[in-house]
């Protein structure tokens, strides 16, 4: 059977969905599969969350992921939104839900690491729940 595909949406994938999709392919790939995308586009992924994640877990978003757009997403079964309090396009699948999270950029880095811990919980939970 296949691993379930997990899409993690926010407006500019740019910040909270990138660390989504990151750390759920760090601790979650034998479970599912991680993506990310947004409904606009930002050139690059935040430098804070590259650099933090980098620090933290040792994984270079800047090198292994861009931001993409949600058509440039594969059929997906579960979809995360990050708490952009915007209406999301509607992308078919089997379960939504929304983890409402703050949005760090231009924040303290005890505030991004925060939302960067706050993620690591989310999917390891998540993982255990699509056992």
């Amino acid at each position: 059977m296949s691993k379930p595909k997990v899409a993690f949406i926010c407006v500019h994938n740019s910040c909270r969905s990138q660390i989504a999709e990151a750390l759920g392919k760090h601790f979650a790939a034998d479970v599912f599969e991680s993506y990310s995308g947004g409904t606009e586009l930002k050139d690059v992924i935040n430098p804070d969350a590259v650099r933090l994640m980098k620090q933290i877990y040792g994984i270079d978003m800047g090198q292994s992921q861009h931001p993409k757009l949600l058509t440039e997403l594969p059929p997906v079964d579960v979809v995360i939104t990050m708490g952009c309090h915007v209406v999301c396009p509607y992308l078919p699948c089997k379960q939504c839900d929304d983890w409402g999270l703050t949005d760090p950029t231009g924040k303290s880095d005890a505030e991004f690491i925060s939302v960067i811990h706050t993620i690591e919980g989310k999917i390891i939970k998540l993982a255990k729940s699509l056992k």
